[in-house]
């Protein structure tokens, strides 16, 4: 897959004027268009709704982009519902789906109408004792342990995971909810992260539907949505090919036609919690080489550091890198690309074949959009960047200013010298 930068060097260069790098900077029309690509592929079912994953991205002008679309909002923390309803979203356009979760978030979930999506089968009571009575619908998340396999090999291992109740597990909490007046209910389940394959989704969706019918059956529960979550990947790599989101919403509808539709359960809603893969490759994290390193390696240290992008020092994860202006340049210099962290793992890349870089030339590190600038920490001091929206005019906004010191100090305003830290 070719990764292309969303501006040129010129652009660079002029945008970082007014906003200094290291930047994020998100295409508002790429958004749209897999927005848009994704609620058709999902058009045979009428109650399809993607609830985006907050927690990938938490920044409300792109929420708002995809709630042109329908979505709604995946959360996991207090935060994210308050931020999610302060841009208006609210009632069942928000799952909450948490873990050890505390009592006061269950309470604000409840307040703000969020469809809760319990983790673990004690949480039933613990819910019920916050709330003083369980709401009409709620949701258990599955876990059926072992090993995930697809035809190209095992893809996670769901045993290992915290999340979610086992088999039996599911068959006596929801037993236990409907006695305590919970008349619709949903199944939700998580088995493999950023899958890179059309076959993921409708093997889950397989598992799901088929566990949903034997709930009805033996547990008369009324099953409204079943909720493939996330783990619809990303190509990091150029060699990868991207998933297909109409093959897979066409795989699930083959699947929902063999095992839903003759069980008579043809008017369950498909729900999604995609992040990755409404956000990832629409982000890209634009940074400048300010320095280079003659050692026993080819260092070219850039203004980003791990503070600004976590993945590849947290994962040793792989994100593509071009150098902006030189992008038809032969690829014949060999540089680890690193940031100023004390850490020696703040590398961006390793052993990287790139043009030759020099100092003052801007680089974009793709596949950002997910999990990025969410990350980001204030370890040594360091401060977070500014994020930036690529209109489909080609004008940029801010959507997130750059932290300052004064973020970073704020939390000390008990401190008896706190105005003298104030910059």
């Amino acid at each position: 897959m070719n990764k292309t930068p969303f501006i040129t060097k010129e652009k660079a260069q002029e945008i970082a004027k007014t906003y200094p790098t290291p930047f994020y900077l998100y295409d508002e029309r790429g958004i749209r268009e897999n927005a848009k690509a994704v609620k058709e592929a999902f058009a045979w079912n009428p109650g399809f709704k993607e609830y985006f994953a907050v927690k990938a991205t938490p920044n409300p002008y792109l929420i708002q982009i995809l709630r042109d679309y329908g979505c709604g909002c995946d959360c996991s923390s207090m935060t994210e519902l308050m931020l999610s309803s302060a841009i208006g979203v609210s009632g069942d356009d928000i799952m909450f789906s948490s873990n050890e979760t505390p009592a006061d978030e269950y309470a604000y979930a409840a307040k703000v109408g969020a469809i809760i999506n319990l983790d673990d089968i004690t949480h039933i009571d613990f819910v019920e004792n916050i709330l003083g009575r369980l709401p009409e619908t709620m949701s258990c998340r599955y876990n059926p342990g072992g090993i995930f396999q697809m035809s190209n090999g095992i893809m996670d291992n769901p045993g290992d995971a915290k999340y979610g109740f086992t088999t039996e597990q599911m068959f006596e909490g929801y037993r236990i909810l409907k006695e305590k007046g919970v008349k619709n209910f949903g199944i939700h389940a998580f088995l493999a992260s950023n899958t890179v394959t059309n076959e993921y989704y409708p093997i889950l969706a397989g598992k799901l539907f088929e566990m949903a019918v034997q709930l009805e059956k033996e547990t008369g529960a009324d099953i409204k949505f079943i909720n493939l979550s996330g783990g619809v990947g990303i190509p990091y790599t150029p060699d990868q090919d991207p998933n297909d989101i109409r093959a897979i919403g066409e795989g699930v509808r083959r699947v929902y036609e063999q095992v839903l539709v003759p069980a008579g359960m043809g008017d369950v809603a498909i729900y999604t919690e995609m992040g990755r893969f409404m956000m990832g490759p629409y982000g890209q994290l634009v940074t400048k080489a300010i320095h280079e390193k003659h050692t026993y390696k080819e260092y070219i240290g850039v203004d980003a550091c791990a503070v600004n992008l976590m993945r590849p020092a947290m994962y040793g994860a792989y994100h593509h890198i071009t150098v902006l202006g030189k992008e038809n340049a032969p690829c014949d210099h060999k540089y680890d690309v690193v940031g100023s962290l004390c850490e020696n793992n703040d590398k961006f890349a390793i052993d990287r074949m790139l043009p030759e870089i020099e100092k003052g030339d801007y680089l974009v590190i793709h596949d950002t959009g997910a999990h990025g600038h969410a990350m980001g920490y204030n370890y040594n001091g360091k401060l977070r960047s500014a994020e930036l929206l690529l209109k489909e005019d080609g004008g940029v906004q801010m959507i997130r200013r750059a932290e300052t010191p004064k973020d970073y100090f704020a939390t000390l305003d008990c401190f008896e010298n706190y105005d003298k830290l104030v910059l």
